[in-house]
């Protein structure tokens, strides 16, 4: 179990440095924002080129992974929307932003952290791997979803769906894919000078990307919402990974590095705009809360996790 701390633990002390400076006021939150710009617009791209384009396209478009984690989050998707529309009433906005919640992890900010001590070279593979799901299936889905309630519900739908797809090509990180993507299928190189300057680059998104999430958690409150709390952390910490599992143990065997990886990164808390597309629909108090209750609870969940994946299971890296 200290093996397993010593993964986990410095993961959540940055992120507590980050939660502890800005409520002292050594930096304010507004200095998050941009430190976040940073990270998901220059350090992240960085980070998902040099995973991809180093290596074989066959080996970095694994057709299994992208499988069993597409499937595993549709999976929950599809729970989250019939518990939320069929058993609970609720809007379309609400049930659709508590799926978003379940199905869509903090893959750059928190989980790769934990994958690169865990796995090495392989965790950037696997985070782009997990990426394309998020930024190409689950987010655009989501979106639409939420936007598919009242009597111009079909239109919007399309309409939604593709304003999204359309805006994937302004992502950052989607064209970072993309670029390592081409690089490896050609089998091209970046000049000397400037594979240092991205290698630089992408070193620092793991700590920055942390501190960012603990001082964005400052200020958030619970109050009132405990019940739909609990719903939306349990469908991100536990039936999450727990789909991508099953779903990796019916398709066909991967490499055991990229079968922990699925796991892990299904099992990280949801994303950190999370507040931020909630928004739209006056949701950003829920999903503020949700964001800082799955967080905290994800170092207990992911501790017991690489236990039991090691003890119980046996996997190893």
């Amino acid at each position: 179990m200290l093996q397993i701390l010593a993964i986990t633990a410095p993961i959540y002390l940055i992120i507590a440095a980050g939660y502890l400076s800005v409520r002292y006021g050594l930096f304010s939150k507004p200095d998050m924002r941009v430190l976040g710009r940073f990270v998901v617009n220059f350090c992240l791209p960085a980070l998902i080129f040099n995973a991809l384009s180093k290596r074989p396209l066959a080996e970095v478009l694994n057709g299994p992974y992208l499988l069993a984690y597409a499937g595993g989050s549709l999976a929950v998707v599809t729970l989250a929307m019939l518990v939320g529309r069929r058993l609970r009433g609720q809007t379309m906005p609400l049930a659709t932003m508590q799926s978003l919640g379940m199905a869509a992890s903090n893959s750059g900010f928190v989980g790769y952290p934990i994958v690169l001590q865990l796995l090495g070279p392989t965790a950037g593979v696997a985070l782009a791997l997990t990426m394309l799901v998020e930024n190409l299936l689950i987010l655009p889905l989501c979106f639409a979803m939420a936007d598919n309630e009242g009597q111009d519900a079909a239109r919007r739908w399309h309409h939604t769906l593709f304003i999204s797809l359309r805006n994937l090509l302004k992502n950052p990180m989607v064209l970072a894919i993309l670029a390592g993507f081409v690089f490896a299928l050609l089998d091209l190189h970046l000049p000397a000078v400037l594979a240092q300057t991205v290698q630089i680059v992408a070193t620092a998104s793991s700590p920055v990307a942390l501190f960012v999430i603990g001082g964005s958690l400052v200020g958030l409150k619970l109050a009132g919402m405990r019940r739909d709390l609990a719903w939306v952390a349990t469908g991100k910490l536990i039936l999450h990974p727990l789909a991508v599992f099953t779903l990796l143990w019916l398709l066909p065997p991967i490499a055991p590095e990229l079968r922990v990886a699925a796991v892990l990164f299904a099992a990280m808390p949801m994303l950190s705009i999370y507040p931020v597309v909630a928004q739209k629909y006056g949701l950003e108090g829920f999903t503020a809360a949700a964001l800082l209750v799955t967080t905290v609870a994800s170092f207990f969940s992911i501790s017991t996790l690489l236990w039991a994946m090691h003890h119980l299971l046996g996997w190893t890296a």
